[in-house]
């Protein structure tokens, strides 16, 4: 099969499995704006992680080890918006407006009212036992929640060994009273991010060096597990073709929806650790990487 068969085979297959109302594309010009460069807008963090763009297109971000979240405005501002924020590592909105945090200070999911600042808890133990350490969460469309839960040891631990019996994601049912472990067989499972249908769950696993791909049932379970591409990824986002944008020592690498490279994008930084897609138009890319926070203007924008 030719090259360009093969791709456009994919873009169909992905719309097939999201049901995607945005329509399937390619952007001739390529994924970066033409003469778009990376632009730094600060390296005063310590360690920069979780991005996540509210409705006006507000990307906000957590500085973990200062124990902060940041907000950087559609305007060009740069604040803190919460501090201390329960050691927040990553975040994502909720329809609503509200902000839901992993802060794993105490390994506790939270759901943060943006206007108040106030939490709740929604999810801190499994069998009677503290979880590991929620680390990266994903709100599927029309309810219910899924987050990885690795073992990283914290200096601001009590505690020397995992709580857990292995590292796992969950799913936190959308009436937030029942949370279900959903995989059982990853190593330490850490970014993950879903298509906009609900239908397609992408996890990577950073131990075994593995992104895969899984099908979501009804119930909020995982089925048909499949290899999607032999890549290192802490964080992840997705953009309306499909195109999975994954971040390690690399940078940010982009893969169609067949599990093939189709862009890499260096960061100055050691370490990538997340990316997402905000602005007034979801087509700035924001990342996230070791002390730093950079944009790179894109032809195509962030799944919605």
């Amino acid at each position: 099969m030719k090259k360009n068969t093969f791709c456009l085979s994919g873009l169909f297959l992905f719309c097939l499995l999201s049901s995607c109302h945005q329509p399937c594309c390619k952007p001739s010009a390529g994924l970066i704006a033409e003469g778009a460069t990376l632009q730094e807008i600060s390296t005063e963090f310590k360690f920069t992680e979780g991005p996540a763009a509210d409705t006006a297109g507000n990307v906000y971000f957590t500085d973990q080890p200062n124990d902060r979240i940041l907000v950087y405005t559609i305007d060009g501002s740069l604040k803190t918006f919460m501090q201390p924020a329960g050691r927040a590592n990553g975040l994502y909105f909720h329809p609503d407006g509200s902000l839901l945090a992993c802060a794993d200070e105490k390994s506790e999911l939270w759901k943060i009212d943006v206007k108040t600042k106030e939490h709740v808890v929604l999810a801190s133990t499994y069998a009677g036992r503290r979880l590991n350490a929620t680390n990266d969460v994903w709100l599927r469309p029309g309810g219910g929640i899924y987050f990885t839960d690795p073992y990283y040891q914290r200096p601001w631990w009590d505690h020397q060994s995992p709580t857990q019996d292995g590292e796992h994601v969950y799913f936190l049912s959308p009436d937030l009273k029942t949370l279900i472990r959903v995989t059982e067989d990853l190593l330490k499972p850490n970014g993950l991010i879903g298509t906009p249908d609900g239908k397609v769950l992408y996890v990577s696993d950073i131990q075994d060096k593995k992104i895969y791909r899984y099908r979501i049932a009804r119930d909020g379970t995982l089925a048909d597990k499949t290899l999607f591409c032999p890549q290192v990824s802490d964080g992840m986002t997705i953009d309306r073709c499909g195109n999975v944008y994954v971040t390690n020592d690399n940078g940010v690498t982009v893969f169609n929806p067949d599990g093939r490279q189709i862009e890499q994008i260096r960061i100055p930084q050691s370490w990538t650790s997340n990316v997402t897609f905000g602005g007034p138009d979801r087509k700035t890319l924001f990342i996230t990487a070791a002390k730093g926070l950079y944009t790179l203007r894109m032809n195509v924008g962030g799944a919605r």
